[in-house]
């Protein structure tokens, strides 16, 4: 298949433990390949309506250039508390806990060193699958409890990937993951996406303040910018004068979705009018955050492209932002003894 990556570009040691790429593929040309640095989605290679294939997900060649990049969160697995949490604080029972303020004036996807940025032990891989686990200690960047997150992708010949999270813990604690990938359905770093139709499973959204931290309300999305519960392009209200636009510096919003938490529901369905490509998610979670890379910046990727401002999107199957200090919205409390779950799949077809 052409591009891609040589599974000996991410062959190393990193702190002590091995690194590797991981090729799932299919008998009908589709190709996931995933490294358990960030358990990172590196690439996902699709055939258009013509049958030519093309890596739609935005990353980089390298191990070397995830681990010394600051990047984006690219392809990777954000925790143990994706999203925001206002100002780095959260009370569990009678006890502050207070984490690193890495954006803006609050704590984003599990802090300076999150599991984007930690070495997974892979548990095992065959030609379909590749499941891996962290143990991320009690107090690592400030969360209590010693939790075990044990993460599987697997890929069908139904052209599905998909994602599959499990975690435990034995300390109360806070815990939502989310796969955090760039997606251009035309290939990555091939323009921008204003053009692709995007349809969101859900009728209220959650804004937020101007820290992009959500007020608490859930807002019906009907007569805003947030509406695309019919399918529209993603450029055609993203510069809009817009307060909630404004904030986010485009769209970087959670939306409430329809189906009941914990039962796989359709999230999302993504269509590339140029090339064809059809992405639909479904997702157990209550909440999908779509990011518009309204603050990438010439950031060098793969095969050296420059990858620009609202050049991808991000479509993150989650819970909502600052749930632990939202009673209200669903819970990312973990107690010891329950089992965290959240299932994402990913279907892929063209028309």
């Amino acid at each position: 298949m052409n591009n891609i990556i040589a599974e000996e570009c991410f062959e190393g040691i990193h702190e002590g433990k091995a690194v590797s790429l991981y090729t799932l593929e299919n008998k009908n040309k589709i190709a996931v390949q995933i490294t358990n640095y960030g358990a990172i989605i590196v690439s996902i290679f699709v055939p258009d309506r013509s049958g030519k294939v093309a890596d739609i997900v935005q990353g980089y060649d390298t191990l070397k250039e995830y681990i010394n990049g600051n990047g984006p969160y690219m392809g990777a697995v954000c925790g143990r508390c994706a999203n925001r949490i206002a100002k780095g604080r959260f009370t569990l029972g009678d006890k502050e806990y207070n984490l690193a303020v890495n954006n803006g004036p609050n704590h984003l996807h599990g802090g300076i060193r999150g599991f984007n940025k930690v070495v997974w032990t892979v548990l095992g891989s065959t030609a379909s699958e590749v499941r891996m686990q962290y143990i991320s200690p009690d107090g690592e960047e400030g969360y209590p409890g010693n939790l075990t997150v044990t993460v599987t992708y697997s890929l069908s010949d139904d052209n599905e990937l998909r994602i599959d999270y499990q975690a435990y813990t034995d300390k109360t604690t806070v815990v939502n993951l989310a796969s955090h990938s760039y997606f251009n359905l035309s290939g990555e770093g091939s323009g921008s996406i204003y053009d692709h139709e995007l349809m969101i499973n859900g009728d209220f959204f959650t804004p937020t303040d101007d820290t992009n931290v959500p007020t608490g309300e859930i807002r019906p999305v009907a007569g805003t910018p947030m509406d695309f519960t019919i399918p529209k392009r993603i450029g055609a209200d993203i510069d809009k004068e817009d307060l909630q636009l404004i904030y986010g510096a485009g769209y970087d919003h959670n939306w409430v979705l329809r189906h009941r938490t914990g039962t796989p529901g359709l999230a999302a369905v993504a269509y590339d009018p140029l090339s064809g490509r059809v992405m639909e998610i479904f997702t157990t979670q209550p909440g999908l955050q779509l990011y518009t890379a309204n603050w990438i910046d010439n950031e060098e990727g793969k095969g050296g492209k420059k990858y620009q401002r609202r050049w991808a999107f991000c479509l993150e199957t989650q819970h909502f932002a600052d749930a632990v200090n939202k009673p209200h919205f669903p819970s990312t409390i973990l107690n010891p003894g329950e089992e965290y779950r959240h299932s994402c799949l990913h279907r892929f077809s063209t028309r």
